[in-house]
């Protein structure tokens, strides 16, 4: 490589370069005198090799007078290079952690609701009392919740008359809903209400509509003509109808809308978490279905069933109500728990996914018959509902 450097370019001492003001009356020093010496100002120097400057410490100045700037700024270049590849390896790390836990809370979620449907159904095969079932299961988790914070295990919400006050409609909404699907169960086969419990999306649009005044884009609408057709299709091929168990599961629909209306509304702002927010709300609805449930069915009715299915279950049947009670408290303190880490459309395709879980499982357990019109109208109205949650987003 050939440089060219003129002699007035040159001639500037590495003095004049970095020497401090304390250092002024220091004789001057060339860097390269044989330049300096040169008369003519427009001689040229050629080389073949690179032109380097000798360092300052070769000139007899101190050590410490160095050019500010080079190898500080190079360290804190590295400094902060490794810093950020640590937090984007702490980001990496605490994403894979949700995703994982995510991935329990549905697999958990989708287990507990499969065994509960299972023990419930079981239950109301021999014991056909849905009302005391349903309290029996509000009482169980109520109970479990309560030795929870009594012993410390888990720790207490803090609450106060307004977060009651406006857990009050939810609660109302939510006691209904159950005790319809209870009563639905008891009267069909699970998948027959599970089916038409996948229509809950068809009731939430046209209430939010008709009601709250909402409007929704055309998807929306469009993924309702699906769910209604499936729950239609398989509601008139489906071999045991029966118009009690059609209609528990349609209230049960219209009652779960209303829960998460009033749900939406009334806890803005509330710091309770999943866990203990379903352990409130299953203990005002406990409250609130008791006295109906003696009403409808009362003692004399709850004994003489009680005397009936353990004579031909034997003590298998305890263990059966025990079950579905745990299973049915678990189940869902585990969904409300999924609400805090993921977003409204996942819980709802997880949801789906439930549904399908529970109508599959059902139907290879309790040896449900199922016509291929009735299995096609299930699958078209869950591929309703799937469509509902993505044009929801």
């Amino acid at each position: 490589m050939i440089y060219a450097v003129k002699q007035s370019a040159l001639a500037l001492g590495a003095a004049d370069l970095v020497r401090p003001k304390s250092l002024l009356a220091a004789p001057r020093i060339s860097i390269l005198p044989s330049i300096c010496a040169a008369k003519n100002s427009n001689i040229q120097l050629s080389t073949r090799k690179p032109l380097s400057l000798p360092s300052l410490e070769g000139l007899g100045f101190p050590s410490v007078v160095k050019p500010r700037g080079l190898g500080f700024k190079r360290e804190a270049f590295e400094a902060d290079r490794s810093e950020n590849i640590e937090i984007s390896h702490q980001e990496a790390r605490s994403a894979a952690g949700q995703k994982l836990r995510i991935g329990i809370y549905f697999a958990t979620w989708w287990a507990l609701n499969v065994v509960f449907n299972i023990y419930n159904k079981k239950v109301l095969n021999a014991f056909p009392y849905p009302w005391l079932t349903s309290t029996l299961s509000l009482a169980t988790g109520s109970l479990m919740m309560l030795v929870s914070w009594a012993t410390g295990i888990a720790e207490a919400p803090e609450t106060d008359f307004e977060f009651w006050k406006a857990l009050a409609p939810v609660a109302v909404a939510h006691t209904i809903g159950h005790v319809a699907a209870t009563v639905s169960m008891s009267k069909v086969a699970v998948s027959f209400t599970h089916i038409i419990k996948s229509g809950e999306p068809a009731f939430s649009v046209l209430v939010s509509r008709l009601l709250l005044g909402e409007t929704f884009p055309l998807p929306v609408y469009l993924s309702l003509v699906p769910i209604i057709g499936g729950c239609a299709l398989a509601a008139v091929t489906e071999l045991n109808f029966n118009m009690t168990g059609f209609v528990g599961a349609m209230i049960s629909n219209l009652a779960f809308v209303f829960r998460n209306i009033f749900s939406k509304k009334g806890m803005k702002g509330k710091s309770v978490g999943g866990m203990n927010y379903y352990a409130c709300l299953s203990i005002l609805s406990l409250l609130i279905l008791t006295p109906f449930a003696i009403a409808i069915e009362g003692p004399q009715m709850w004994t003489a069933g009680w005397q009936k299915a353990l004579s031909q279950i034997g003590p298998h049947f305890v263990w059966w109500v025990a079950a579905q009670s745990v299973f049915y408290h678990l189940y869902n303190q585990v969904s409300y728990m999924s609400l805090d880490e993921i977003s409204p459309l996942t819980f709802s395709i997880g949801n789906t996914m439930k549904r399908i879980s529970v109508i599959v499982s059902s139907i290879i357990i309790f040896h449900t018959p199922v016509q291929p019109v009735n299995a096609l109208g299930a699958a078209i109205a869950i591929l309703g509902t799937f469509l509902y949650s993505q044009a929801k987003q």
